[in-house]
């Protein structure tokens, strides 16, 4: 798969305590204030693989929708693995923490990275760093339904429907890694795929409109991130970024759309 860094992002504010405690807290009644949610157990992790003797009250100050498919969760624990390591003084490696970010999620790893592209590899975790030659930042438009896409249920369903892969001769990383390698972004449109939308689109049928309706309005391309609820469109620049996002808004007002560029 391909990660990109993108302008969206929440913020996590670190305090150190000087017992062995780790509480969370955070400003989403959907957000979980306990042992399941990823920040804690990054923090968890950390702290126990290290044996440290001291703790942390982490506060999330969420901006990313959850269950977008936007990585929210991951880049929340990343961002907890790096702030604690210095923060507690650890002084662990990046390669240290990206096996740790390994553990903990898919994701993870990759905002570790700290990188603007990556491919990623195995469930994601293996990430190499990409060097995309684009002067001008890729700016996107982000449509997210109030919609409870559990992507447990979309990886299941798309299994039981014998599919080859998340890959195929037609749809491969290879040939969107060379769009993205050419000048402008026109040939973005052949090389951007999602093996889930099907199986999302199959129970979320509004998903499916939005994609169509980003094409409509003149979006260079149009994707499902990860496997729902968001549906991305990239624009020619800002200005066409923000025009498109305000038909968005008009034609599903029960949606929260964001204009947000390559960081």
């Amino acid at each position: 798969t391909i990660f990109e860094r993108i302008s969206l992002k929440d913020t996590v504010i670190l305090r150190l305590r000087n017992d062995n405690r780790i509480t969370i807290s955070s400003c989403g009644e959907k957000i979980p204030n306990n042992r399941t949610n990823l920040a804690f157990k990054a923090a968890k992790l950390l702290q126990e693989t290290y044996k440290v003797n001291k703790g942390a009250d982490i506060r999330i100050i969420k901006n990313i929708p959850v269950g977008s498919g936007l990585g929210g969760g991951s880049s929340n624990a990343a961002v907890v693995l790096t702030g604690l390591n210095k923060m507690w003084k650890l002084k662990a490696s990046k390669k240290a923490l990206l096996r740790l970010a390994a553990r903990i999620g898919s994701d993870c790893a990759f905002f570790i990275a700290d990188r603007q592209f990556a491919l990623g590899k195995g469930r994601g975790e293996k990430i190499t760093g990409l060097k995309i030659p684009h002067k001008n930042k890729i700016w996107h438009v982000l449509c997210v339904l109030p919609l409870n896409v559990s992507t447990a249920l979309i990886y299941n369903r798309f299994d039981a429907c014998s599919k080859p892969g998340l890959t195929s001769s037609n749809h491969n990383v290879k040939i969107l890694l060379q769009a993205l390698k050419k000048p402008g972004l026109q040939a973005l449109g052949a090389g951007m795929f999602n093996s889930l939308e099907e199986t999302t689109f199959g129970l979320h049928l509004r998903l499916s409109r939005i994609k169509d309706h980003f094409t409509r309005l003149g979006a260079i391309a149009a994707l499902m991130s990860g496997s729902g609820s968001c549906i991305f469109g990239i624009a020619s620049s800002a200005g066409m970024a923000k025009i498109i996002a305000r038909q968005i808004k008009k034609k599903f007002s029960s949606s929260k759309v964001f204009v947000c560029r390559t960081v």
